[in-house]
């Protein structure tokens, strides 16, 4: 099968690219002081030198100091800045574009963390979403005031995003972080403006951060919104059990100012719905009529939850026609990108057999 259509140039109204590839955000906790390194500026120039046409980066906190949740994660203010200013130009030196992505863990952040940081950990109602014998440290409920204030700081990384020389921004609206806290009715029962009894009218926090940063940054400049139906730790809770949920979901949202949606998947052939061979990404497209990136073990034999030691897949042919068959428009390529910074141009000429394999020490990998 041909992969022409994965190296064809992609044009919505605001990002154009070379190609359909995008490579996924990956936390690395790799960035000491939460500074980005020249280690940091090597290692995306080699995925934009390989061909991948939009990186989108490792998630970055904002200045709120509840944010961060992982140790060596980077940040995306201070002197933060000007490191970022030389990834980005080391990616645009390769002709490809790069996306920060704006990140708040809430309450998900590791036991380690917690104990060595004298920071509170914050959720939407107090409620730590794995249940009280999972409890890892105690949570504190977000006053209004501190929610603005959250609003707020997510809307001045996205302008120092801009600043930094980004082509893009997402926001991590996935996997149980604080953003998705918001939408699940598990970890929001706050009776002001920012909860509700239904999906739409939880997604109210995320609206308005969407609406802070477009004044901070513009109405050319992409937001890329990030979102799932599984949670970390708690996978079989599902924001949508069937189409008109998602459509509930994506409408406040698309019109709060999304330009492309992420729509995050274990794997990206599964059917989202049991009346549709569509994935999570084909749906997306299909009720918001906007651009989607489509994620989930590309180039891998098993889910990212299952084993984590399988070699590369050298079939990608379901993504193929996926793709051909306007599913979706972009596909973000993870670990298969740790292991082969060179996996697009391998994949572009055939050279499948070169592909260099997925291992566990590909996480902390720094080249």
């Amino acid at each position: 099968m041909t992969t022409n259509i994965l190296f064809s140039e992609f044009k919505s109204t605001k990002l154009s690219l070379k190609n359909r590839i995008v490579m996924a955000p990956m936390t690395r906790s790799q960035s000491p002081g939460h500074i980005p390194t020249s280690l940091s500026v090597d290692y995306y120039r080699r995925r934009a030198e390989g061909g991948v046409g939009l990186i989108i980066t490792e998630g970055i906190n904002i200045d709120d100091p509840s944010s961060a949740g992982y140790s060596d994660v980077p940040i995306l203010h201070g002197e933060a800045l000007s490191a970022w200013k030389l990834v980005t130009g080391a990616v645009h030196e390769c002709g490809q574009k790069i996306a920060a992505q704006i990140w708040h863990v809430g309450c998900n952040r590791s036991k380690d963390f917690d104990l060595d940081n004298n920071i509170p950990s914050v959720s939407p109602s107090g409620i730590y979403y794995l249940g009280p014998e999972e409890q890892k440290h105690s949570v504190s409920e977000l006053s209004l005031k501190q929610t603005e204030e959250i609003i707020e700081s997510f809307a001045r990384a996205a302008a120092n995003a801009k600043e930094a020389g980004f082509d893009a921004i997402e926001l991590h609206g996935a996997h149980g972080y604080l953003i998705d806290q918001f939408f699940w009715d598990k970890t929001n029962q706050r009776t002001d403006r920012f909860g509700g009894d239904t999906l739409k009218e939880r997604t109210r926090f995320a609206q308005e951060i969407l609406k802070a940063c477009r004044r901070q940054v513009g109405s050319e400049f992409p937001i890329i919104f990030r979102f799932s139906n599984w949670k970390l730790g708690a996978y079989d809770h599902h924001l949508f059990q069937s189409s008109h949920d998602l459509e509930q979901f994506l409408e406040p949202l698309t019109a709060a100012g999304v330009d492309i949606f992420h729509a995050s998947t274990r794997n990206l052939n599964t059917p989202e719905f049991d009346n549709s061979n569509l994935n999570l990404a084909g749906w997306t497209k299909k009720i918001s009529g906007l651009p989607t990136i489509s994620v989930g073990s590309v180039g891998l034999e098993q889910d990212f939850i299952q084993s984590f030691t399988k070699s590369p897949s050298n079939s990608i042919d379901p993504l193929i026609e996926r793709l051909e068959s306007d599913e979706f428009d972009l596909v973000a390529v993870g670990r298969a990108l740790l292991a082969d910074p060179h996996w697009a141009k391998k994949v572009e000429s055939g050279d499948f057999s070169n592909i260099l394999p997925y291992t566990p020490d590909c996480l902390s990998r720094l080249y």
